[in-house]
């Protein structure tokens, strides 16, 4: 009888409010993704994502194998970037679908029950949209101009992310363009999660970096919800 070796099963979820948003980028970081993952966790991250545009699927499955692993000893979310069948493969938490991926009906189908979906939104139109699909987290963005990713959607800035958290329903993971300076202002305007790349990938200590950063986000988050 083969062995199987695939990672257990794992719902971590921590009901989609994680603080900081961690998505992995080993190309800007100049490190691996298990070496990426294990020091963000190690400085409080509650999610990890993976998301690689590069690799073929055989080696994401094989990278996404241990993190799931490395995120099950740690109690962490782990989301599988644009690929339900990847997620369903290494027995990740979830996937974070693109405006042009697999529609959300379709990746509950390949993942099974008790998987989470997110959404990327960019107009409050997409955000209201997304509520109507039955996600689980919606991702916001970008909020300001952002080098890490090109993105073909204008900057939101506050406003609408003050506009869209009023009326969503599901948590709301903020992205694009946030430092450690303008983090502050993002938790003040009610995301629920924040993603940093570049801010956190090109650190030199991510295990130091990403607890200075989840330290300012839950502190900013406190002081915009008593104000």
């Amino acid at each position: 009888m083969s062995r199987d070796n695939s990672p257990p099963e794992g719902k971590p979820h921590h009901g989609c409010r994680w603080g900081l948003y961690v998505i992995l980028d080993a190309g800007l970081a100049g490190r691996s993704h298990t070496e990426l993952a294990q020091q963000a966790i190690k400085g409080g991250a509650r999610v990890i994502q993976l998301r690689d545009k590069r690799a073929t699927f055989e080696e994401l499955v094989e990278v996404g194998h241990e993190l799931r692993r490395i995120t099950l000893e740690a109690n962490v979310t782990f989301i599988i970037n644009d690929n339900p069948y990847l997620a369903h493969e290494v027995k990740a938490d979830g996937v974070h679908l693109g405006q042009m991926d697999c529609a959300v009906d379709i990746a509950r189908e390949v993942m099974g029950p008790g998987k989470l979906v997110g959404l990327s939104t960019h107009t409050k139109q997409q955000a209201i949209a997304a509520q109507m699909l039955g996600v689980d987290y919606i991702g916001l963005g970008p909020i300001y101009d952002t080098t890490t990713k090109k993105s073909e959607w204008a900057t939101l800035g506050l406003g609408p992310l003050r506009w869209v958290r009023n009326i969503s329903r599901v948590p709301i993971v903020a992205i694009g363009g946030i430092t450690e300076e303008r983090l502050p202002d993002v938790a003040g305007a009610g995301a629920d999660n924040v993603a940093i790349i570049g801010d956190l990938m090109r650190a030199q200590d991510i295990a130091s970096r990403a607890r200075h950063l989840s330290e300012i986000f839950h502190r900013s988050r406190k002081k915009g919800t008593e104000s």
